[in-house]
């Protein structure tokens, strides 16, 4: 009766301890931005005046996501970029984009991009928004970036990799650019292209 009675408890546990990690969620895994490769960008296009469209890119930033395909909705990014690096394609522009007519990189030199929370589409699980805090020119705003899965897999040299388009828009002022460039250039455009290596 003692060996029938251990037998079931030793069976109860075990199937207890079963359905425990049945039930344990995924873990998403962290992806590092591959800007070492250059194989991610953050670039941006605003009207200039009504009559063109201005664009460029800052050249240096860094960051991470987690990512989980079967959950992606668990997902988080976080980015940090250098504002001092923006790149437009001509010096004396540029020189004057980090002033405090726009950027003011002296006083803040960097901006920050945190995830919050992240809106999967129903109908397809590669696109979804992400909701975030930008921070920028010493201004924390909620923006929402929509973004769809250009693709994952291994690479050539053991890796492997997860890619994504993203973009999103915002205003100026809400930022305290000081700069008016009048009613045509009030919203900047932001482009994203984000590959990450998993680590």
């Amino acid at each position: 009766m003692l060996k029938q009675s251990l037998l079931k408890k030793s069976f109860l546990a075990l199937a207890v301890s079963s359905v425990g990690l049945m039930s344990l969620p995924t873990m998403a895994d962290t992806y590092v931005i591959d800007t070492k490769g250059a194989h991610a960008s953050i670039n941006f296009a605003i009207k200039h005046l009504g009559y063109s469209v201005l664009t460029g890119r800052f050249d240096k930033f860094e960051g991470e996501f987690t990512y989980d395909p079967a959950k992606p909705e668990a997902s988080t990014v976080n980015v940090t970029i250098d504002t001092a690096s923006v790149n437009s394609n001509h010096a004396e522009r540029d020189k004057h984009l980090r002033s405090d007519d726009f950027l003011n990189v002296e006083k803040f030199p960097k901006a920050t991009f945190v995830s919050k929370s992240i809106k999967v589409d129903n109908d397809d699980k590669d696109e979804f928004d992400i909701i975030g805090d930008l921070t920028l020119n010493g201004v924390t705003k909620s923006v929402t970036i929509e973004v769809e899965k250009v693709g994952e897999g291994k690479d050539p040299w053991g890796g492997y990799r997860a890619g994504f388009s993203g973009e999103t828009e915002i205003k100026l002022k809400d930022f305290n650019v000081k700069m008016d460039l009048g009613p045509a250039s009030q919203v900047v455009k932001l482009e994203l292209e984000i590959e990450g290596i998993k680590k």
